[in-house]
């Protein structure tokens, strides 16, 4: 198509659905008049949404979930939708969460709690029912954000998942989340990744102090054309990188990282002696 827009589905979360719809269509190898009268409208709303000039309907998402056999998908419009209206992501997530999907390694750090793909459905919801208390999710937006997570750990029994590679701060074992019962739960669910055939799982402990190369939680993609997609966030933005000379430099802190971590044998040991702990 001429003069075809540039999209940003970083800088807002409808221009992430226009991205999205867009990146669906072409996937399918339909223009727009295809999508169009599939879904029942004209090529120009079709553009409007693409490019975050309409906002979409949840009719329109159910509809182009439908037609484009996304339902109950990563690729789910009516779930983009409800994220967006609710606004249970930060900005530049549901981006990252597109890719996540199709990533054939994903490795991440995650500080004072655990990495979403691992916790447990209690753990979860302890996490959810602290923000719906302090009163930054309504209990609607808690509940969206804990069946959301739920999908996106579908992901990773799939036919083909995704290597997991996972570095943990200490603190996100020894913060208490959910009570002793919650914790116990979440620590076994731990062991059990460990020993999956497609995981690796290292504790980054105290002890590393300033040798720790990340103060913030990162995320790290190889797709499967092996080019890779970076993910960091701040409280109160996302950024997803798919630059070469932004993400290499990232890629390369991790993995001093993990020469400086625990190996797995021993980082289950930690994580048994803590689980003890909690009994």
């Amino acid at each position: 198509m001429a003069n075809l827009k540039e999209l940003q589905p970083e800088s807002s979360p409808r221009a992430a659905f226009g991205a999205q719809l867009r990146r669906v269509r072409e996937s399918r190898g339909w223009k727009q008049e295809d999508l169009s009268e599939r879904i029942g409208c004209s090529s120009q709303h079709i553009s409007a949404v693409e490019t975050a000039r309409k906002p979409p309907t949840l009719p329109f998402a159910r509809k182009a979930d439908q037609v484009c056999g996304t339902a109950n998908t990563a690729d789910s419009f009516e779930r983009s939708w409800h994220e967006m209206r609710h606004g249970i992501l930060l900005e530049g997530y549901p981006e990252y969460v597109a890719y996540e999907a199709r990533a054939a390694e994903i490795r991440m750090f995650q500080i004072g709690v655990i990495p979403g793909l691992l916790q447990t459905p209690e753990y979860a919801q302890a996490v959810a029912r602290g923000r719906v208390q302090r009163g930054s999710l309504t209990q609607e937006q808690a509940d969206e954000g804990v069946a959301f997570l739920a999908q996106r750990q579908d992901g990773l029994t799939r036919e083909r998942p995704p290597m997991l590679l996972v570095v943990m701060d200490e603190s996100c074992i020894r913060r208490p989340v959910g009570g002793p019962e919650v914790m116990d739960g979440q620590l076994r669910r731990l062991i059990e990744f460990a020993e999956m055939s497609n995981s690796v799982l290292q504790m980054a402990p105290y002890a590393l102090g300033e040798r720790r190369p990340f103060d913030l939680p990162v995320n790290l993609l190889t797709l499967s054309d092996r080019s890779m997609v970076s993910y960091t966030e701040s409280h109160a933005q996302g950024y997803v990188d798919r630059e070469i000379a932004s993400v290499i430099p990232i890629l390369t802190a991790y993995h001093q990282l993990q020469a400086e971590c625990l190996s797995q044998a021993d980082s289950v040991a930690m994580i048994e002696q803590v689980r003890k702990g909690t009994l």
